[in-house]
């Protein structure tokens, strides 16, 4: 999960180079282009007065839900949505959480908000989602969930897990409550894994509404999703303070509701977001024709997966060489992420070697994001292409 990551730099564009490429030029160009929609959108609510779970929200939460293919409850964050999924299946202290050690911050720290156990595994070398062997080998009794991350905008082996739970469960090692899959689809919206939306594939998931997102708010905003109406349920009283009734509160929860106003914004892009993201699938497909026969190590799809492209990651030991190039050029990118989450200070004491994460490590050392959004140019796709190319380091076998 990636929530607050823009990966901007500050050096100067060379004269003739034209418009530094970034994500502040990104969100820019986005809202100009809306401006008229979004405006209209913030005019009909200060005129309803409807500003806190409003019919915005309500009207959101039925788009999303009928377009996931799940019960859809609109919360205040992806990093909450996490959160509030996790509490809903009563995860807690003496409960293990499986996540894979490359993600953002927010996917463990819903875990240790809860006072439960994170339990990291190391992710696939080429595509770097979750390692499901090495999920199968950390169930346990205590294991009450497995956070599948769809990183980058692909879907994580789900069907992998399942029968890694299913093995585990016909073992002995499963507890009585299960081990329930819990989607951070934080950057999946849209992406399917055998035809099946992210956020249909496990019990839950969370999905975030950070501005840089395929579906940004112009602020915070999140989405749980749930396969069983029970569970969407208490979530949606989890959001209110544990209230389903106003003044009547069944257990302690969270202020964690959309804003009617991020939930009108929301709707008024969600209208455009087929062809967004067509747009990045195009400029992934350009990427990848463009920089081919480098010594550059490029996205890597899991043939059941339709990718969305959240970011275009590619991967180099001279990351750090090529990125400084590039920001002298005036383009900018982005590192998604610089630490493993075994090595980030909160983790540590949950880690039993440190060493055990191979693949992390490297895609921590190597990875790169290149610009790519629906409003960037064919010409500016080029100029990137041309800048990478120009890193003479990368060329040769």
């Amino acid at each position: 999960m990636a929530e607050g990551d823009d990966g901007r730099g500050g050096a100067r564009v060379p004269a003739g180079a034209g418009e530094r490429i970034g994500l502040g030029l990104a969100l820019r160009r986005q809202h100009a282009a809306l401006l008229p929609e979004l405006r209209r959108a913030f005019d009909d609510l200060a005129a309803s007065g409807a500003f806190v779970l409003g019919p915005p929200v309500a009207a959101l939460e039925e788009a999303l839900g009928a377009r996931v293919g799940a019960h859809a409850v609109a919360v205040h964050s992806g990093t909450d949505a996490l959160l509030i999924a996790l509490r809903a299946l009563d995860v807690g202290l003496g409960d293990e959480v499986i996540l894979p050690a490359f993600s953002f911050f927010a996917t463990v720290e819903a875990v240790l908000l809860l006072g439960a156990t994170p339990v990291l595994v190391d992710v696939e070398p080429r595509t770097l989602l979750v390692d499901a062997r090495a999920v199968a080998e950390r169930i346990a009794p205590r294991t009450r969930a497995v956070i599948p991350v769809h990183l980058y905008g692909q879907c994580a082996p789900v069907e992998a897990l399942e029968d890694a739970v299913a093995e585990a469960r016909r073992a002995g090692r499963v507890g009585d409550r299960g081990v329930a899959l819990v989607e951070d689809m934080a950057q999946a919206l849209d992406a399917t894994r055998g035809g099946r939306p992210a956020g249909s594939l496990g019990d839950l998931a969370a999905l975030s509404f950070y501005p840089t997102k395929n579906l940004g708010a112009l602020g915070d905003g999140g989405m749980l999703f749930a396969r069983r109406p029970e569970d969407a349920a208490r979530a949606r009283r989890l959001r209110d303070h544990g209230s389903s009734r106003k003044y009547q509160h069944e257990e302690i929860g969270w202020n964690s509701r959309l804003d009617s106003l991020q939930a009108a914004f929301l709707l008024a892009k969600l209208a455009h977001l087929d062809e967004w993201t067509a747009r990045r699938r195009a400029i992934a497909a350009r990427y990848d024709a463009g920089l081919a026969g480098l010594r550059l190590a490029l996205p890597a799809t899991d043939p059941a997966n339709r990718h969305v492209y959240h970011v275009y990651t590619v991967r180099t030991p001279l990351r750090d060489g090529l990125r400084e190039h590039l920001s002298g050029l005036g383009i900018e990118t982005g590192i998604h992420y610089p630490l493993g989450l075994h090595r980030q200070g909160p983790v540590t004491p949950f880690v039993r070697d440190p060493n055990a994460f191979p693949h992390t490590d490297r895609a921590a050392r190597e990875a790169l994001s290149l610009p790519i959004f629906p409003e960037i140019t064919d010409d500016e796709v080029e100029r990137v292409i041309r800048a990478v190319r120009a890193f003479r380091p990368l060329e040769g076998p």
